[in-house]
């Protein structure tokens, strides 16, 4: 699995949990809170997505992720390493 299509199922889930008007574009370098999303909200994303990638990703790692950019290179590395 390619990093963009990575960057498209984070922001399908991003788009189904937050709450905005017509189409939602993610900028990589904006963080989930930039779009309004909750802390409950991000655990919701992040958990969609690495159920949906099938990987698992230590809390550890995720607790410093400052964008969705960093979201997405992590749970590309997790892709990527179970390939």
């Amino acid at each position: 699995m390619t990093r963009y299509e990575v960057f498209e199922l984070v922001g399908r889930h991003v788009s189904e949990v937050v709450e905005h008007d017509g189409e939602l574009s993610l900028d990589p370098g904006k963080s989930l809170k930039d779009y309004g999303a909750t802390s409950l909200d991000m655990v919701e994303i992040v958990s969609a997505s690495m159920r949906e990638l099938k990987v698992k990703v230590p809390r550890s790692e995720l607790t410093s992720i400052k964008d969705i950019g960093g979201l997405i290179d992590v749970l590309h590395q997790a892709v990527q390493a179970k390939e």
